[in-house]
This record gives structure tokens, sequence and C-alpha cells, in this order.
């Protein structure tokens, strides 16, 4: 790779880019004066993905990449563009960049590695602060992918990023780093969830916006309930009409071909099921009309709440310190899915990028594994309210990184319980995609079944099953890793029929994190281990334990 554009001191036409001098000693160069980054006009709040709790499946993806490549990563000037505007931080990512490309002592090398880790993560805070604006590709693909410098990667991997689907197409809640700090910046997403951050009780807006998300989840939860009651008397309806059709069927009376028999003991039964339908059918439309009154109340609720934001001016266009919180908490995501003795480095570059198509952590890729996921594990992203079983499919956030591990970094708002989705996180560059998700989704798994039992979770459900049987075998460690790698065991290989597991933890991830019924009717004529656990169920379907 030409490394020209790096040598030397900086030029003044790439100072002027920059926002600095090209005086060494001149530091009057100021940051960008970020409460004035935004016109209102520039202001592009996305639209919200809401939980649509009809939804049953994801996407088929048909289109993985686009077929016309974009053009950004072939511009020369795209470094400079880049960097352009963003203050002396940029002229130091640019300078240690330098330094870090042209040394030849491997000790060096290590030490301009870490300052520009360093340094770089200042530089993106300013690139993530201008999001809710109109932000150009250049800086855009920066903080989405890691790209400081096209050149920093091979030809056929510049392509390749080229043909990766900008927008969200199938509208998902999967974002990329651009996009997830756009929402979070215009509100349309709320602070991820830190130990650190502490709201004071005096804080009127804050209070009003965590009033109005508890409102907004008892009016979805309301909705689903109202659905659902609907889906029931339509069921008795479409019973009634087809025992109403088999009254109706006559053959002629022999002999008289003019005239039809009489009913049949099938017809005089049905007689019997219509009067219970129509029992059914009345209760149905007795409680149907209370969830209908109740949803109305719900949504008045959200009403009044919204109108009461709005006055209290919690609904602000853009949140920097919103953006700064959640650049925090990102950084950290980042770093968990790294571990501790990952590849920490921030920048894309060929000499640690691997991917190829199918193991890069796009969104379209994201969904198909997540598919996959969810056609072994049904239940993986559903949670229970009010005895409803409700699939929320969790935020998703694709940070660019070459860690390994996809994690939870919470299970779901808790001040809406109901219906508001977790936050996972993926590394973009993993050396496998399928472990990377695999690893969150248990991680989301475990985390969900240990707030649902609370006090109780270590005795009670998934989370009090395994860690008793995790502390019957003495084992050292933390509890929660040694299940992630049970469920990754669980859905690639006990799923297929190859026996991994512990009897115990085969016997609870049974019970509580059932496979599919195809995968389990296909397992019970594979072993008796499968046959007796299938076996199990039975008896516990025909019991009042179950």
């Amino acid at each position: 790779m030409n490394n020209n554009m790096f040598q030397g001191e900086i030029d003044p036409e790439l100072a002027a880019l920059l926002g600095v001098s090209s005086n060494k000693g001149d530091s009057s160069a100021s940051k960008p004066n970020y409460s004035e980054l935004f016109g209102t006009e520039d202001i592009e709040a996305p639209d919200q993905i809401e939980v649509d709790l009809t939804q049953n499946s994801f996407p088929e993806i048909t289109k993985p990449y686009a077929s016309i490549p974009l053009t950004v990563f072939s511009d020369p000037d795209y470094y400079k563009k880049a960097l352009s505007g963003e203050g002396d931080i940029a002229q130091r990512v640019h300078t240690i960049l330098q330094k870090f490309l042209t040394t030849k002592d491997p000790k060096d090398r290590g030490v301009y590695r870490q300052q520009l880790t360093t340094a770089y993560w200042d530089f993106l805070l300013g690139i993530a602060r201008k999001t809710p604006g109109k932000m150009p590709d250049y800086k855009r693909f920066l903080l989405r992918f890691g790209i400081l410098h096209p050149g920093l990667l091979a030809s056929e991997d510049r392509e390749l990023f080229s043909k990766i689907i900008v927008e969200n197409e199938l509208n998902q809640p999967i974002f990329y780093l651009d996009e997830w700090f756009k929402a979070i910046g215009t509100g349309v997403i709320k602070n991820s969830t830190t130990d650190e951050v502490r709201i004071a009780k005096n804080n009127e807006a804050t209070r009003l916006k965590q009033l109005l998300e508890k409102a907004e989840g008892r009016r979805d939860a309301a909705r689903n309930l109202l659905k659902a009651k609907s889906d029931e008397r339509a069921a008795y309806e479409k019973a009634l009409i087809d025992a109403v059709q088999i009254i109706s069927q006559h053959s002629p009376i022999p002999g008289f071909p003019d005239l039809q028999s009489m009913y049949t003991d099938v017809q005089k039964r049905a007689f019997l099921d219509i009067q219970e339908l129509l029992k059914n059918m009345a209760k149905a439309d007795r409680e149907l009309d209370t969830f209908l009154r109740d949803f109305n109340q719900a949504q008045a609720d959200v009403q009044t709440l919204e109108d009461k934001v709005r006055e209290a001016g919690a609904d602000v266009a853009v949140d920097i310190k919103a953006i700064d919180t959640e650049f925090d908490s990102v950084r950290q995501m980042v770093k968990l899915t790294i571990g501790r003795q990952g590849n920490h480095f921030p920048i894309l570059i060929k000499e640690y990028f691997h991917s190829g198509p199918n193991e890069i952590a796009t969104r379209e890729n994201v969904i198909k594994q997540l598919a996959w996921i969810e056609s072994i594990d049904p239940e993986a992203f559903c949670r229970s309210y009010k005895n409803k079983l409700n699939r929320i499919v969790p935020y998703v956030i694709l940070v660019p990184s070459y860690g390994e591990y996809g994690i939870c970094w919470e299970p779901f708002d808790r001040f809406n319980r109901a219906t508001s989705r977790g936050r996972i996180a993926i590394p973009m560059y993993p050396k496998s995609l399928s472990f990377a998700i695999l690893s969150a989704v248990g991680d989301l798994r475990w985390q969900t079944a240990k707030e649902k039992a609370s006090y109780y979770w270590m005795e009670e459900g998934l989370t009090g099953n395994y860690y008793q049987w995790f502390t019957s075998k003495k084992l050292k460690g933390d509890v929660k890793e040694y299940f992630i790698q049970d469920y990754i065991i669980w859905m690639t290989k006990e799923s297929d029929a190859i026996q991994k597991l512990e009897k115990e933890v085969r016997a609870i991830f049974w019970r509580y994190i059932p496979f599919s019924q195809v995968i389990k009717d296909k397992l019970k004529g594979r072993s008796y281990v499968y046959q007796e656990l299938y076996q199990r169920d039975i008896n516990r379907s025909l019991s009042d334990g179950y």
C-alpha cells in the first residue's frame, strides 16, 4: 500500500480540511461547537421500529448484497473527507497512524497501536455526536464499519464493503453504529442501562419519560391481549360454521330421492358442539369488550403522558449528552465482544480482517442467523406476559470490532417488562458469525430467565435448575459462561442428535429451552435418550404441574 499520504508533517491543505493549524505550535484550533452542529432542518429522526406482537418470524433474505456497488470507497479523497472538520484530534489520529504504518520496530508499533486506539476512540466520539444530522458517507461508513481509509483494505475487501446494503429495507431492529447513535440522539430509543448513571429524583422530564415507557408497555400488552381474544373468537366462529355445514349435509332417503335423510349420530353430536361454541363465543365477546376498554384507557394514558412530556421539553430534537453516555456504553460493549485477550484495534485493516461475505455481521447475514436460531429454539425471543407468550426481538447493535463473542447488554427495559426490547451487541468481524450470535442469544436467554425468576433465580426455572446442577458438580468460574457454552452445544450438536451435554443439562434444556416440534419429532426416533425426554413432555402435559 502507498504510504505517501501519511508521510511528513501535515500539509496546509490537509490541515485546512482537518480544521487545524499547519503550525505545530498553534493550538488555537478549537473543537467543533456541537451545540450548533444541527440546524432544525438538518435533523433526521429515524422512524421508530415498533414492537409488532403479531409478527412471528424474520423476513426471508433474498438479496444479501446490493447489485450496484457504492463508489465512496474508490474516492481518492475519502480519508481527507472523513477527517475534515474534526479538529485537533483528527490531526493526532493522522500523525499516529502515519507512525504506526511506517515503523519497522515491533515494539514501537505496539506503542503506536495503543496510542492510535485511544486517539481513534476520542475521534469517533466527535463523529457519533454528528449522527442526528445529515452525515456524509465518508464519516458514516467510518463510524459504521471502522473504515478510516479504504487503502488500508485489500481491493477485493473494498469491493465487498461497497455492496453491503446501506438502508434498513427489511425494517428489523438491527442497527449499525451510526443508526444507533442517531436513534439515541433523537430520542427514538432511550439510552442503554448503565450502573453508573443515576437519574435525579427531581428531574421531572426524565420521570415523565419513564412513566410514558411504562404506559406504552401496558398499551402494547393490552393490544396483544385484544388481538389474541379476537383471534380466539374468530376460531370459534369458524368452528361454528364448520359444525353448521356438517348438520346441513344430508343424503336422500332410500326410495325417496326428493327427501333428505334424518340427522346422523355425528350430526346430533354437532348440536352439543354448537351449544358449547355459542357459549364460548359469548364469553370471548364479553372479554373482548373488556380488553377493548382496557386498551382505550391505556391509549388515553399514553396520549396524556406524551402531552406532558412535550410540555416538559423532554422531547428535544437532539440530545448530545445522551449520545455521549451511549458512546461510553458502546465502547464497553465492544470490549466485551472482544474479551481480555482479543484484538482491540478499532480500525479496519487488511492485516486483521479475514471475514468472507457470509461471515461479516451485515444486517442481512445477522437476520439469516437469527432466523436459523429461531427455527431450532422457537422461544428464543419470547417473553410471557399475563400467560401470553409474546415474541419480542431485541435490538441488535452491530459494532465494528474483531471480537468473537456476542453479548446481551440488557434483556429488557426495567420500566417496561411487558413489551420492551432487550439489547444485544454483535461484533462485525468475528471468526465465526454463528458462534458470535449464538453466544449473544445464549446470554439473552440466561439474563431473561434470571430477571424473570428475580430473587429465586438460583432455585427456580431455567437458571435455578442449571445453577443447582453447576454447584452439585462443584464447578468453578462464571455459571453464565458455562451456560452459554452449553447453549451453543445444545443448538449446534444436540439439535442434530449428537449427544455432547451432561444428562442433567440435557433434561433442563429440553424442558426450558425446547426445540421446535419438528426437531423433537426427529430426535425421538434417533435415540432412546431423546425418546425418554419426549415421553416426559407427554406426561407433564397430562398433569396439573406442567
